[in-house]
């Protein structure tokens, strides 16, 4: 069994992020050309993705904890300085994390922004269709049924 030290959470948590910012990409993509329906499957993978990372991110802690360091992110810092042999390869792999993180957290701002501004353009288009006024006698309602023909009582024989 392999002994999970806060380097091969690391090097997990860089191959995922590498995928995220990729699906984060293909998400403003679909945003961009309006491709509604390839959004619930980018969504599915980005909500297990973020999963992924977190689950990672929590093993790295404890592992810093197990360590002797303190159990978040400003334990890398000591971890690093103290990891001998692998302190390159840990302090290249920390600093792409950050950096990958915050890109992915300025796609995901810019992403929300598009999906706001396309909510906001379907709310236009749907208060467009809505009766306003005098002129509401022109609309169906909520039934699917003119609202311009006058209810019927039915026939009543007597």
């Amino acid at each position: 069994m392999t002994t999970v030290t806060p380097l091969n959470s690391l090097r997990e948590e860089a191959q995922i992020m590498s995928t995220l910012l990729d699906v984060l990409r293909q998400e403003q993509q679909l945003l961009v050309a309006a491709d509604i329906e390839g959004l619930p499957a980018v969504t599915t993978r980005k909500t297990a993705l973020v999963t992924q990372m977190t689950l990672l991110s929590a093993q790295r802690h404890r592992s810093l904890g197990k360590c002797g360091f303190p159990a978040e992110e400003a334990g890398m810092d000591a971890w690093i300085a103290a990891s001998g042999e692998a302190r390159a390869e840990s302090e290249t792999l920390w600093q792409a994390l950050l950096k990958h993180t915050r890109e992915a957290k300025e796609l995901n701002r810019v992403n929300g922004v598009l999906i706001n501004k396309q909510m906001g353009q379907t709310q236009d288009a749907l208060q467009a269709l809505r009766p306003q006024g005098a002129a509401s006698n022109n609309f169906y309602g909520p039934g699917g049924v003119s609202t311009t023909l006058p209810r019927s009582r039915g026939f009543l024989a007597g």
